[in-house]
């Protein structure tokens, strides 16, 4: 019986009335095209092209918001300008790093050296001798090479900014080589945190990609339609909510393909000839759940006790906090779990990290000649907190605190 659901499953991927190609639906999809995008790709290709003459380019910081079309832009740049470079007598390379996934300055150094063909142990070597070997192979190809690291804000807050103060001045380790830098970040006051050395010499060229309106991303939603599925299988208001829903989050095109995506995915799954609004709704509803659990997933583990702080405040008839309170009972959690506490510094960079991914809503208050506080609550169901945190053995026992 089991294997009967299975077998019918696997018919109705593998015959979908739904899709043609799903994958140019996806966000790391780069199309041939990049519309409404026009201007940031002639502003980073004439930054760039002097690589094509053998020279390093400035060094490149570019803002804006999940879902601007950073990426796409900067990797569509960056493969026409390897092409093009076929046809000179130019050694160009480049080297993309997600630093949410590469999330350490070993891991950083360990795929830069990846990326010019040399293999370096996962561990086990200092991060000096890995630098090392990467300088040292790196000059040996005598080349222009730009290095990407996408999602900078993401190592920088967890390690520090060692590893850029490194890169952004790589070309004084360099004799026969050239090296530049592309930070890519959704932090626009991330140059605030920085060492102003690192600063300095890493926003020679800054770029900041606005958001999309709802007209622009319905267009970029019509053209990955055409090659995504079958002619006919959307409703006419499908594309539309999937742009409106995705404007009045900051413009993300990134969110907008996985309403659209995820839709046709839940039409396929219950064999449904069209995709409807309803299926839109759905997926909304599908992708807000499942977004919020990986961001709790992968937190740290303070970050996690600063959440379930606040359901334990909850659980006692406290929805709105401030921080002294939440501080408060924080210590009191980390004493019960044993674990060592942070300071209430630390904790208040926290609560702001949080309320910037949309798990807390934090807001300043004034309280007359008392001066001003922050309220904290919850914008998440503690529900989905308790789920999740309940599953990683350091917080056993955790839905009785």
């Amino acid at each position: 019986m089991k294997m009967e659901v299975l077998d019918e499953i696997f018919r109705r991927v593998l015959s979908s009335k739904i899709f043609t190609n799903r994958s140019s639906l996806r966000p790391d999809y780069v199309p041939d095209e990049l519309p409404h995008r026009e201007n940031q790709i002639k502003m980073l290709g004439s930054i760039l092209a002097q690589a094509l003459r053998g020279s390093r380019p400035s060094n490149v910081f570019i803002y804006g918001l999940t879902g601007t079309g950073k990426t796409a832009v900067t990797k569509y740049v960056l493969k026409r300008i390897e092409e093009k470079s076929l046809g000179f007598k130019t050694n160009f390379t480049y080297a993309y790093i997600n630093c949410r996934q590469s999330d350490t300055p070993y891991r950083v150094l360990a795929d830069l050296n990846e990326s010019i063909g040399v293999r370096v142990p996962f561990t086990g070597l200092s991060r000096a001798e890995v630098y090392r070997r990467f300088l040292r192979n790196l000059d040996a190809r005598k080349c222009v090479m730009i290095i990407v690291l996408d999602e900078i804000d993401f190592l920088v807050k967890r390690h520090g900014d060692d590893i850029l103060y490194k890169l952004s001045r790589v070309n004084e380790d360099l004799l026969y080589s050239q090296a530049s830098l592309i930070g890519i970040t959704n932090d626009l006051k991330l140059t605030e945190t920085l060492d102003p050395r690192i600063k300095s010499s890493l926003g020679e060229e800054e770029l900041v990609f606005p958001p999309y309106n709802a007209v622009q991303l319905e267009d970029i939603l019509r053209r990955r339609a055409k090659r995504a599925f079958r002619r006919g299988v959307l409703e006419p208001g499908v594309i539309p909510l999937c742009a409106a829903l995705a404007a009045k989050e900051h413009g993300d095109a990134r969110r907008a393909l996985d309403l659209l995506r995820v839709a046709g995915e839940i039409a396929e799954r219950e064999g449904a000839e069209n995709v409807t609004e309803e299926h839109v709704k759905k997926a909304r509803a599908e992708i807000e759940r499942d977004r919020v659990v990986e961001v709790l997933r992968t937190m740290p583990l303070h970050a996690k006790l600063v959440l379930l702080s606040m359901v334990y405040l909850d659980n006692k008839g406290k929805t709105r906090t401030t921080t002294g309170e939440l501080y408060a009972s924080y210590v009191h959690i980390c004493r019960e779990l044993g674990v060592e506490s942070l300071t209430q510094r630390r904790i208040s960079d926290l609560v702001n990290e949080l309320d910037m991914l949309g798990l807390l809503a934090a807001r300043l208050v004034s309280r007359g000649r008392y001066g001003r506080t922050k309220i904290i609550e919850l914008s998440v169901s503690k529900k989905t907190i308790l789920e999740v945190l309940g599953k990683d053995e350091r917080f056993s026992g955790v839905a009785n605190l």
